[in-house]
């Protein structure tokens, strides 16, 4: 099972999202597939994700941007394979000058990011991988919300798919879809 977890302010709406369900529908994998609507408490959506793992026997998280964040630290807790695309590496860093209201891209619907947010994010850092060989890192290198480089350091000794030019969405994920669902153990 693949548990697909959205960015910032994205939802399970997204390009990523759809095209990744569509291609496992297409191949008869589509019971396979999570995508929930993640809260915007971190510690909540990290509870989420927490309990679709143990409820449905994934076995590789996806995470996009903030959700590879969030990816990172499932896949060390319950020693699961990982896709991070354009992941956030240091989220309660980067994530800091979101304080305040934001507006989900898909629904409309408003929230409030918060420190308490930021603090749950820290929570969740992992300083050191145990396993990196379980990581598959996707950036192109025209990210322009997140430096790239500070992913492929992060990273270091995962398998890496550093891509030029693009951008934060990840403008070639189509191209990888199939190799991410061998990846995933699904064939």
């Amino acid at each position: 099972m693949i548990l697909y977890l959205h960015g910032f302010t994205s939802g399970p709406q997204s390009q990523k999202s759809q095209a990744l369900g569509k291609r496992l529908r297409e191949r008869g994998l589509g019971e396979h597939f999570l995508a929930p609507q993640l809260p915007a408490a971190p510690a909540d959506a990290i509870t989420l994700a927490e309990d679709l793992i143990a409820r449905h026997e994934v076995t590789t998280v996806i995470g996009s941007s903030l959700g590879g964040y969030y990816s990172t630290w499932l896949a060390e807790k319950f020693d699961l394979r990982a896709v991070l695309v354009n992941p956030a590496v240091v989220a309660h860093l980067s994530l800091q000058k979101y304080i305040g209201p934001q507006r989900w891209l898909y629904t409309g619907e408003s929230f409030d990011f918060n420190l308490e947010h930021v603090e749950q994010l820290r929570a969740i850092a992992i300083p050191v991988l145990a396993k990196p060989q379980r990581f598959w890192l996707l950036v192109e290198e025209g990210d322009e919300t997140l430096d790239y480089r500070d992913a492929v350091r992060r990273y270091a000794g995962a398998t890496q798919t550093v891509l030029p030019g693009g951008d934060h969405s990840f403008t070639r994920w189509n191209d990888y879809l199939d190799e991410i669902i061998a990846f995933a153990g699904l064939v």
